[in-house]
C-alpha cells in the first residue's frame, strides 16, 4: 500500500458514522448487507448511508456486488489488512531492542537466562 492509499482509507474511516458502517461490514464478512439492512441496523437514513458507502468504496475499504435485484456491500478484507500492514510495517525498526510480531519488546537471550536462574 502506498501513502496516498493509506491517507484515503484513513480519511474514509475518520467519521464516526462511516467507521460504524465499516465495522458492521467487517462483522458480517464477505456475505455483506443490502443498503436497506444496513440502514435498519444502524438507524441511518438511506441517503446518508449511501454517501458513507460510496466513500468506503472509493477508499477501497468496501465492495459492492449485485445478486439479482439486490446490491450487497461487504468489506474488502485484503485492503483492510494492507492498511494495517502499512501502519505496522516498520514497527520497532528504530528500537534499541528487538520486538515480536505484536511490537512487544523481546527480552534478549542473556536477560531470559538471568530470569530463569532467579
Amino acid at each position: 500500500m502506498k501513502s496516498l492509499e493509506a491517507i484515503r482509507a484513513l480519511g474514509a474511516l475518520a467519521s464516526e458514522s462511516r467507521l460504524a458502517v465499516f465495522r458492521i461490514l467487517v462483522k458480517r464478512g464477505p456475505q455483506g448487507f443490502t443498503p436497506s439492512e444496513l440502514s435498519e441496523k444502524l438507524q441511518v437514513p438511506a441517503p446518508t448511508l449511501s454517501f458513507h458507502l460510496k466513500e468506503l468504496v472509493n477508499a477501497g475499504l468496501a465492495r459492492s456486488r449485485r445478486e439479482g435485484r439486490n446490491l450487497y456491500y461487504g468489506p474488502d478484507i485484503g485492503q483492510m489488512q494492507a492498511l494495517v500492514g502499512f501502519l505496522t510495517q516498520n514497527c520497532c525498526s528504530l528500537a534499541e531492542e528487538a520486538c515480536d510480531e505484536n511490537c512487544k519488546p523481546v527480552a534478549s537471550a542473556s536477560r531470559q537466562r538471568v530470569k530463569q536462574r532467579a
